[in-house]
């Protein structure tokens, strides 16, 4: 067991993803140099050394990465949510990210769990036990401490992903949020930490349903023995409903109307990557360029009508397209607003729009509140635990 471990930690190292050039926010020493550049995007392009220069407009990639995840979605085919995670952070580096380096350190994550399940016993004898160890085994890969025994017979030990609380919402660095940064560091946050999950889940096979509270993603499951239960990767627990609800800051018309705290759909979370898509694209080129983030917006909501992020992303955006359209027309907010027809019709869309926000039960989750949430998650997860979830022995 302890060989086979170490042979798959040697691989993890090996296949870290590697950019084909380095990105502003990349780590020395973590790229591969690659003498001929072949771009793996949405729409693949071979670089050869007689090609003529094409002129590319900036945001070719981002461009390409939405069209790659609306064909999945109205297509129905080839859907890949690793596919929709990894086309969305390649856009924000312009395109140098190689997928065949992202897909081959997620197999080898599979891998490490596979052997987890051969090595380990799962105290649950219930007939959907095979699907249990599998999520057992990526739960224990993500937030325990391997031993794996080196050559010499010595004991290494692999180190569980940790939550990285600098910038964790990532308003200075939005690749902070992503699986590739994950990856690489080792560290992550309530966003890359459930995704990386779901997409190793899939890899194995089975279903990991992503679920959200207030600026928060986890990751439910359903058991034939306990029913539906919660698995929080920031701090490797399962909290009960209850306290989800009663500490996360969601209001009980949140919960009745589907917000927050309900299982996603494929499709759902294929909308989640949009908005990180639409988010990616605000950062690099600021809040003025808005006609892609509605783009995308519009999109996700087609698919997935209460998204609260997007509906937020969405009226966010168009009042500020008001406030532009009132500032390039010298307009008066107080005065003129009602009675400029295009102005009028500008104001009652972002409007409306937080109008069915509230009314669905969003409520806003100061900054402050929600880290002092997340410590509490970190210093007292025993007083939510449910304790009826199997557990490795």
């Amino acid at each position: 067991m302890f060989r086979s471990l170490y042979i798959l930690f040697i691989l993890i190292t090996l296949f870290s993803c590697s950019r084909k050039s380095t990105p502003p926010s990349a780590t020395p020493g973590s790229v591969i140099s690659q003498p001929v550049v072949v771009r793996d995007t949405a729409t693949s392009r071979t670089a050869t050394a007689k090609a003529l220069p094409v002129p590319v407009s900036k945001d070719r990639y981002y461009q390409d990465a939405y069209a790659e995840i609306e064909r999945m979605l109205r297509q129905n085919k080839d859907v890949s949510f690793k596919r929709a995670v990894f086309v969305t952070e390649n856009a924000y580096f312009d395109n140098t990210m190689s997928y065949e380096h992202f897909d081959k350190q997620i197999t080898t994550l599979r891998n490490l769990c596979n052997q987890i399940r051969k090595s380990r016993h799962l105290t649950y004898d219930y007939p959907d036990s095979e699907r249990i160890q599998k999520f057992a085994s990526i739960f224990l890969m993500m937030k325990d401490t391997l031993p794996v025994m080196l050559a010499d017979s010595s004991i290494f030990l692999y180190f569980p992903y940790s939550y990285d609380f600098e910038d964790f919402a990532g308003n200075t660095d939005w690749s902070k949020m992503f699986v590739t940064k994950l990856l690489r560091t080792h560290s992550g946050n309530c966003h890359s930490l459930p995704f990386l999950y779901k997409i190793i889940a899939e890899s194995m096979g089975e279903e990991a349903y992503l679920a959200l509270a207030p600026n928060h993603i986890y990751i439910k499951h359903y058991s034939k023995k306990d029913g539906w239960f919660n698995t929080e990767l920031t701090n490797g627990s399962f909290p009960i409903d209850a306290w989800l609800m009663a500490s996360g800051y969601i209001h009980l018309s949140a919960v009745q109307n589907g917000i927050y705290m309900d299982t996603l759909s494929m499709q759902q979370s294929l909308a989640l990557c949009l908005v990180d898509l639409a988010e990616g694209y605000q950062h690099k080129f600021g809040k003025d360029s808005t006609a892609f983030v509605l783009r995308c917006c519009n999109l996700a909501t087609h698919y997935f009508s209460i998204y609260i992020n997007a509906l937020l992303l969405k009226a966010e955006t168009e009042k500020g397209v008001f406030e532009n359209y009132m500032k390039r027309n010298h307009l008066s907010y107080a005065k003129d607003a009602l009675v400029n027809e295009n102005a009028r019709k500008l104001y009652e869309d972002f409007e409306g729009l937080y109008q069915k926000i509230y009314s669905l039960g969003y409520r806003k989750m100061p900054d402050k509140m929600y880290q002092d949430w997340l410590d509490e998650l970190s210093v007292q997860k025993e007083k939510y635990q449910n304790k009826k979830i199997p557990t490795f022995k």
